[in-house]
């Protein structure tokens, strides 16, 4: 189980869609009470068929997968997740680590290992990792958003330019670029014209990058 005295460090990050397979019901229903407070979407199973089946209709952005549940290996779970979701997020939460198992289970491209009893602390900071590094949970503007600041400061950054070099050949201001290369602040399709012919470069590739 988890810890007893835990830290209430507040989720920032966004909303989750999170499923859990246990075979311990007082841990499922404290990960489920827990994460909901957050305001995560959570869905606890006991048997992996059960499990299997939600997320076909629905995958979600996390799976907590326990990796000893009596008759139940873990393993061959992980095994058949890889099989039907290869992309989809997996934290293992067992009771039983071991180096050999976390080696083996790191191969299957498990994003992290975390070991019972835990902090919720350390529950949120690996979500919160996963979310980084992943991209979890964003809604598609925000990437959108994010993705063109990235380009545009890379270009940038190549031709060795200011804001204020920029500024100056695009006629966007210098406070306007610096939110939209920070990812705060979307352009316009005039600016972004702009932006990309002051750059000699292409926001087709851009908006390619995005995903659009």
């Amino acid at each position: 189980m988890t810890e007893v005295s835990d830290v209430k460090i507040p989720w920032n990050g966004p909303s989750l869609s999170i499923f859990a397979l246990d075979d311990d019901s007082d841990f499922r229903e404290y990960i489920a009470g827990e994460l909901d407070a957050d305001g995560h979407s959570v869905r606890t199973f006991s048997t992996p068929s059960d499990l299997f089946v939600a997320c076909e209709v629905h995958q979600p952005h996390v799976l907590l997968l326990d990796m000893h549940m009596g008759e139940v290996n873990g393993k061959d779970v992980l095994s058949e997740i890889r099989k039907r979701w290869p992309k989809l997020c997996v934290i293992i939460v067992t009771g039983y680590p071991s180096l050999e198992g976390m080696r083996q289970t790191f191969k299957q491209d498990v994003f992290d290992y975390i070991s019972k009893p835990f902090s919720m602390m350390e529950l949120r900071r690996a979500l919160g990792q996963a979310v980084t590094d992943l991209d979890l949970g964003r809604r598609p503007q925000d990437k959108l958003r994010a993705e063109l600041g990235r380009s545009i400061r890379l270009v940038r950054s190549d031709k060795g330019w200011t804001l204020k070099d920029l500024s100056e050949a695009s006629g966007v201001s210098v406070s306007q670029l610096s939110s939209i290369e920070r990812g705060t602040h979307l352009p316009s399709l005039e600016s972004l014209v702009a932006i990309a012919q002051a750059l000699e470069a292409k926001p087709s590739k851009w908006l390619d990058a995005a995903g659009l």
